[in-house]
């Protein structure tokens, strides 16, 4: 019964979003906090014909965008439509040129993706809108905090699943100036 709850509160934080208030940086710095991490290791990404295009972190707007075919694994998020969950992360082939482009001002140039989940936004009708990840960054495995969990997975998927509601709405989710 108490992870029923804690679900609904964490869930909550998101619902609490007016739709002329969702914009990407608002919704990554709720799930920021649902998942404990710093708002630069929460990305969210716009499909967008058969590209995945930063809408967060701002840095990553004009960093590129990732192709749908490529072995990405947002791109392979988002062709299986499942979620998956990486706690050793830097083992996995990815596009490491994202992590090249210094956020905010943490001063952590150091900092690579060490864990990492991975979701799919699904619109109303089951297609694929775009991908949210959180990740655990650190310089070593070592200092990246606690593995993710089957449980945050879940809890990632029904994030996304809101995310999703918000996306199908329209105009409530829009890349903000910048």
């Amino acid at each position: 019964m108490y992870g029923i709850l804690e679900k609904m509160s964490e869930i909550q934080q998101l619902a609490d979003l007016g739709t002329e208030e969702s914009t990407p940086e608002l919704i990554c710095a709720r799930v920021a906090k649902i998942f404990r991490v710093s708002e630069t290791e929460v990305a969210l990404l716009e499909l967008s014909g058969s590209m995945l295009n930063f809408l967060y972190p701002a840095e990553l707007k004009t960093a590129g965008a990732i192709p749908l075919s490529s072995s990405a694994v947002a791109a392979r998020t988002a062709r299986s439509k499942q979620a998956e969950l990486f706690n050793g992360f830097a083992e996995v082939k990815h596009f490491s040129i994202f992590e090249l482009v210094k956020l905010g001002d943490t001063g952590l140039d150091d900092q690579v993706i060490q864990k990492l989940m991975s979701a799919p936004i699904l619109g109303r009708h089951g297609e694929v809108e775009g991908v949210i990840q959180v990740s655990r960054k650190a310089p070593r495995l070592a200092a990246a905090g606690p593995d993710f969990t089957a449980d945050d997975l879940r809890k990632l998927e029904s994030v996304a699943r809101f995310v999703g509601m918000l996306m199908a709405k329209g105009p409530a989710v829009v890349p903000s100036p910048g």
